[in-house]
């Protein structure tokens, strides 16, 4: 990489104009596209398209990385803006661990033209300057679900990790919101689940169904609310759309929750809006792959929960519109 450090005569000038006069670059057009494939850096940041316009100060110091790996072609304008927001929890040549915000799809849709950015394009972004590595996917979450999710570098990391999960053995603990109380306020749901491909929907399925799949999954009750509760919950299967099925057709429909809702509580009129389902990918271990130590990974609670759980206990506490209800424990 060829670095500049910018003097007190230099100063004050646009970085592409500044860039365009250096004989490694020539012009304004090749400054653009430098800084779209990701060549150029300031002060050892690597910048974008936005930054193009902004003014050097002196002592800056500008790099040039012309021949950088994965710099081949331009890179998208749309997984440069969302990467900024990208928010990697560890990472090793084996495996990157991933704290996703709501709204991000993990992969696209299977069938679909691409339309959007995924957090699979955010990571292979992260790490297009690697030569030979590329993300594979683990294991996903919802849309609109956040937390923690794992992908592996390695086409030997990815089968040891599935093979982990296919044996149920990771531990992967969700908090959730949900409208009333279980009861008991700890246990065990046990389900039959089955995929409707047409309605793209987990539906609750007879014994003895072909195509259904065990579903399984631990609760309990952390903090009971006038009319919500928060639950931990600890999957030992790991099917789409699960935590968010098993609740729901128990009358426990998550806040939030658009899709599915069998049965209405009297609890469920009284539900604060929230933009999406209250579900959290929380806590994630497993075996490492290369190491095999247990590893194990925590995300705290994202600023939208945070904001539903201090409204409910407002109301519960008697600083907000309603009392009573009572604190179960604090979470672990």
């Amino acid at each position: 990489m060829t670095t500049w450090t910018i003097s007190g005569a230099e100063a004050g000038g646009r970085l592409d104009a500044w860039l365009a006069a250096r004989p490694e670059v020539g012009s304004r057009s090749r400054a653009r596209d430098a800084v779209e494939r990701g060549k150029v850096f300031l002060n050892g940041e690597e910048l974008s398209y936005a930054d193009l316009a902004q003014r050097l100060r002196p002592g800056d110091v500008v790099g040039f990385w012309p021949d950088r790996p994965g710099s081949g072609r331009p890179r998208s304008r749309e997984v440069v803006a969302a990467r900024s927001a990208l928010s990697v929890v560890y990472q090793d040549s084996h495996l990157l661990v991933v704290d996703k915000p709501p709204g991000w799809l993990v992969e696209p849709l299977p069938g679909d033209a691409p339309s959007e950015v995924t957090l699979f394009d955010m990571v292979g972004d992260l790490l297009r300057s690697e030569k030979r590595i590329r993300p594979y996917v683990v294991h996903r979450i919802d849309r609109d679900t956040s937390g923690l999710v794992l992908f592996a570098l390695t086409p030997a990391a990815r089968d040891e990790l599935k093979r982990q999960f296919e044996n149920r053995t990771p531990t992967r603990t969700y908090l959730a919101v949900v409208n009333g109380t279980p009861d008991p306020p700890s246990g065990t749901w046990r389900d039959r689940l089955v995929w409707d491909a047409d309605r793209l929907v987990q539906k609750r399925a007879h014994a003895q169904e072909e195509r259904a799949k065990d579903a399984e999954a631990r609760y309990r009750v952390v903090e009971r609310f006038t009319w919500q509760s928060l639950v931990e919950i600890s999957l030992v299967t790991g099917k789409r759309n699960q935590i968010r099925v098993q609740a729901g057709s128990r009358g426990h429909a998550l806040v939030g929750e658009r899709q599915y809702r069998f049965a209405r509580p009297r609890d469920e009129a009284r539900e604060p809006e929230f933009g999406r389902q209250a579900l959290h990918a929380a806590r994630l271990g497993f075996t490492h792959p290369a190491t095999t130590h247990h590893v194990e990974f925590t995300s705290g609670m994202p600023e939208d929960m945070e904001g539903l759980l201090r409204v409910l206990r407002g109301a519960r506490d008697g600083t907000g519109p309603a009392r009573g209800g009572q604190p179960v424990t604090g979470i672990d």
